[in-house]
């Protein structure tokens, strides 16, 4: 059998991560998986998130099982599309498993994600965000001998078809046209939590333009952006071009 191409990409939330695996899934050739990680995270650190409960019963809790059920288990596709929060990496979590993938690191500017996660999770800890967590596990990838990408959800929302036709390119697929579009509503790649976070995507059917937000960002979220900003910038300099 061939061997899985398997795709890991790390986000922080509101990074347009579920349209990107959304645009993934449109392939034949590609099995999407979402947020892997997520019940043993909600287990490790006691957050309360919409559904919490649903998805401590329909997800492995236990980081071992994870790895070896789902990220390296059998993958009915050539290609596997793994969806990953950043912040999801908590207690014992070792990477040692990413060795063997293809490492994608998906940023957005803090500033466009704050608030409105903010208004779903109501007070925001650094850690909630993700950014210093995916900086972290670049810098550790490359580190450890590895070239992972970076692109930008910006450059994705401005040229969808460019931006995924470079990104297929450093990942050895070729570009399908498929990945522009997708059908209305929900897909069997979503987590059990969709109908608490998903509505705008599974109202989509792609890539909509970038609308950029240009309110002030609430002095509680300033230390956070702070930070935020710094990780992003980081990561930012290094991104793919279309």
């Amino acid at each position: 059998m061939a061997e899985v191409l398997r795709i890991a990409v790390w986000s922080c939330p509101r990074t347009v991560s579920t349209a990107l695996m959304r645009s993934f899934a449109q392939r034949p050739d590609t099995t999407g998986v979402d947020e892997p990680f997520y019940a043993f995270y909600l287990k490790q650190t006691g957050r309360i998130h919409p559904m919490r409960e649903e998805v401590l019963r329909a997800q492995a809790q236990e980081w071992r099982r994870v790895v070896d059920e789902v990220l390296l288990g059998p993958c009915p596709t050539p290609v596997q599309f793994v969806k990953h929060m950043a912040h999801h990496m908590v207690g014992d979590s070792d990477l040692g498993f990413a060795a063997g993938m293809r490492n994608v690191f998906l940023i957005r500017a803090p500033r466009q994600m704050l608030p409105s996660l903010q208004k779903d999770l109501g007070e925001l800890h650094r850690r909630d965000v993700g950014y210093e967590r995916q900086r972290e596990l670049y810098h550790d990838l490359r580190r450890a001998g590895h070239d992972p990408l970076v692109i930008d959800s910006a450059d994705v929302l401005a040229q969808p078809e460019g931006m995924l036709r470079a990104l297929c390119s450093r990942l050895g697929l070729d570009f399908d046209p498929r990945m522009l579009s997708w059908p209305l509503g929900r897909h069997s790649s979503y987590g059990i939590w969709a109908p608490a976070w998903y509505k705008n995507v599974e109202a989509s059917t792609g890539f909509h333009p970038l609308q950029e937000k240009t309110g002030p960002v609430p002095p509680e979220l300033e230390p956070i952006l702070a930070i935020a900003q710094e990780c992003y910038l980081d990561l930012h300099a290094r991104r793919l071009r279309a």
